[in-house]
């Protein structure tokens, strides 16, 4: 299973960050690990993170697609609506 996830900076709280990955926990522990090698520059920046909401997919393929719309200015529209 694929799931699509938003972290929020706890230093930053109107910074966000949107991934997708099988292990969200673990995902999040990388992020929040500080190595600039297991994570994006975006998110060394602004760390730490607290994870706001994931959701599941059984298809891979909707899951990025899903976290692709996410990261549309559509999509963060919805995202700050819903989340």
């Amino acid at each position: 299973m694929q799931h699509v996830y938003i972290l929020q900076s706890l230093k930053f709280p109107d910074k966000y960050y949107t991934g997708c990955t099988s292990n969200v926990a673990e995902r999040l522990k990388r992020h929040n690990s500080g190595k600039s090698d297991s994570q994006s520059h975006h998110s060394a920046m602004y760390g730490p993170w607290k994870l706001v909401v994931q959701i599941g997919f059984d298809d891979k393929t909707k899951a990025f697609a899903f976290e692709k719309y996410l990261k549309s200015g559509s999509g963060r529209a919805f995202a700050k609506k819903h989340f």
